[in-house]
């Protein structure tokens, strides 16, 4: 069995040990190469020097770098090193444990455990309506540090560094999405409390759920977390503005009260999870591998507590809402990535079209206007 050593640009090391036994540089074409650590690898350009350590003397090779800089699961960062020897290095260096499969296993199942949970909140709502005010409030805190322990502070300025995406996001959220639900609304022919209903819903911003199914699809975490703090500060004027527009209807949003809580339930959660991370590495490597996990078990509870509490409303007339809400959410999601797609890479485009299809539509509605929410 061989080991070879990545370097690049001389600060990066990572050790690979190839599944095949008699390797030689004819074995390195389009290569896939793993780089564990928290390291911060350039999106592009660079060069790296592949040390041999077979048989004879050391062998130093420099190759060109096409870099995916998109963070894993367990901070592994992939690289391909493309030259013009043929054959194939396996894309892992090592397995997960079997706690680790079962975690992220759970992890995965994120959409089957909020399907349940709103299963449980219609049938069985006394067992999910605990959870409500200062808990969901906490809640979501809770959620957001979970979220911050797998971030640091150089990914969120790398987003900084292209502000175009959360612009891009900020107008898929505010144009496509109350458009869609105009439409819908308007094709499908919904009574008025129904298609004020759904245009509320297409007009809220995106939600900290979004957050951990971006992290679930491999997308970009950072990206997320500053368009959803983004698009709800912006819920403070765009909400109101669509929903009288198109809706006819004007929904007052408190403005310092969704200010104040974006900072508490969302800014300053994220901030003590990175700050926890880039100051106690060690700790945050041993507890990664369950937070993600801890973030779908809060969503799922945050999911179906507002359902418990619309139970009645939901047994009385869910049916009609199915269709048109189905419409509008797989619409959203759609759209958001295809558009998006157009300009930025898979990960980008993954991030836009969940902050697009996901909305805070608990907090707008029935903290703001209960009866538009029951």
């Amino acid at each position: 069995m061989s080991t070879i050593i990545l370097r690049v640009a001389g600060t990066y090391d990572a050790l690979l040990k190839p599944s095949f036994r008699t390797p030689t540089w004819t074995k390195l074409h389009n290569s896939h190469l793993e780089v564990k650590g928290h390291s911060y690898l350039p999106e592009s350009g660079g060069s790296c020097a592949i040390r041999s350590m077979l048989r004879g003397p050391v062998a130093v090779l420099e190759l060109p770098l096409s870099l995916q800089a998109s963070r894993r699961r367990n901070s592994q960062i992939f690289c391909n090193a493309t030259t013009d020897i043929s054959g194939d290095i396996p894309e892992s260096a090592g397995e997960l444990s079997q706690y680790e499969k079962v975690i992220e296993t759970l992890t995965t199942l994120f959409p089957v455990w909020v399907v349940l949970g709103a299963i449980v909140g219609i049938y069985k709502p006394t067992a999910v309506t605990w959870l409500a005010t200062d808990l969901f409030s906490l809640g979501l805190g809770f959620l957001m540090l979970s979220m911050g322990l797998t971030l640091t502070f150089e990914d969120f300025r790398r987003c900084l560094q292209n502000p175009w995406t959360v612009g891009i996001g900020f107008l898929a959220q505010y144009l496509i999405k109350p458009m869609l639900g105009f439409a819908i609304a308007m094709t499908l022919k919904l009574s008025a409390p129904l298609a004020t209903g759904l245009i509320l819903v297409a007009c809220c911003p995106g939600c900290q759920a979004s957050n951990v199914a971006t992290f679930i699809a491999k997308g970009n975490v950072a990206l997320s977390v500053l368009m959803t703090t983004c698009s709800t500060i912006g819920a403070i004027i765009m909400t109101p503005l669509l929903t009288n527009l198109l809706a006819g209807q004007l929904v007052p949003v408190d403005a310092v009260g969704l200010a104040l809580s974006t900072f508490q339930v969302v800014l300053v959660p994220t901030i003590v999870g990175v700050l926890a991370n880039e100051l106690f590495p060690k700790f945050t490597s041993k507890i990664i591998t369950i937070t993600p996990l801890i973030g779908v078990i809060l969503t799922t509870l945050l999911c179906a507590s507002p359902i418990g509490l619309a139970s009645d409303a939901l047994k009385a007339q869910g049916a009609q809402l199915v269709l048109p809400v189905v419409f509008l959410h797989a619409a959203s999601f759609a759209l958001g990535y295809w558009v998006s797609r157009i300009s930025f890479g898979e990960s980008t485009s993954r991030t836009i079209s969940i902050e697009c299809g996901m909305q805070k539509v608990f907090e707008l509605s029935y903290q703001e206007k209960p009866e538009i929410h029951h």
